[in-house]
């Protein structure tokens, strides 16, 4: 399984600008069977999404036209306008139009995204040619019982979209790789660079082994991709010979 990991600049509140700018990385790309976007990809971080959340699903409609041209899966968050609530909704799109989605279940009260999105319900695992993703969003990253994983809901790679700011980058870069540490598995991060009203983010885009080892990892503040192949067999060695998941909580 490869994956490619985006770490783009986001033009405040453009979907269009940003879509033409991704179409031109992602055309530039080797073939991956999974390419991976960062958390509000296509308007950048909206705390009050009033103006900014999509009810018409253009940027759905967008990552499923990619999805099928490039013949391979688009992941990456959006906000979202929904029966007259809000929602920082991941998509992971198939290439066939199919569409997995999960809703942010830890919305950042520090900067009152509580009182203006809907938290989501359930975590949410999808599987694509024969790997399992489970799906987070920015700050679930900080809570490690909710991406436990575990035989009820098994996975096999976490990816963790993000607009995380560079004064917590530390905190990124050492909770990807306990992340991947502590449930067996590959962990994808994928941050923006640039600057909005909130303040700066420097990227850190980075994918993370099941040993914890850094497999790839682009520059900081630099427009960058990276990709990846997930060994799913030297995974299910790893696991079989230290079988640490069946001791868990």
């Amino acid at each position: 399984m490869k994956i490619s990991l985006i770490q783009h600049d986001i033009e405040w509140g453009n979907p269009t600008a940003n879509q033409e700018r991704l179409e031109e990385i992602l055309w530039g790309l080797e073939k991956s069977d999974l390419y991976v976007l960062p958390e509000m990809f296509s308007t950048g971080f909206a705390i009050e999404p009033q103006g900014i959340a999509e009810a018409d699903g253009g940027t759905l409609a967008w990552m499923q036209r990619m999805a099928k041209e490039l013949g391979g899966a688009v992941c990456g968050s959006v906000a979202i306008e929904e029966d007259g609530s809000y929602y920082n909704r991941c998509y992971f799109v198939k290439p066939n139009g199919d569409v997995t989605s999960y809703d942010k279940h830890h919305l950042f009260t520090y900067a009152d995204e509580h009182r203006h999105y809907t938290r989501g319900g359930e975590r949410v695992v999808v599987e694509f040619r024969g790997v399992r993703f489970l799906l987070q969003v920015c700050y679930d990253l900080r809570f490690p019982t909710f991406s436990r994983n575990n035989e009820k809901i098994p996975y096999d790679c976490a990816i963790y979209v993000a607009s995380w700011p560079t004064s917590r980058l530390a905190v990124w870069d050492t909770l990807l790789h306990a992340r991947a540490i502590e449930n067996q598995c590959y962990v994808a991060g994928v941050n923006r660079i640039g600057e909005d009203a909130s303040g700066h983010y420097s990227g850190g885009t980075i994918v993370v082994d099941p040993y914890g080892n850094t497999s790839a990892a682009c520059p900081l503040d630099d427009e960058c991709t990276i990709t990846v192949d997930l060994d799913l067999q030297a995974l299910r060695n790893f696991r079989r010979k230290f079988p640490v998941l069946k001791d868990a909580d």
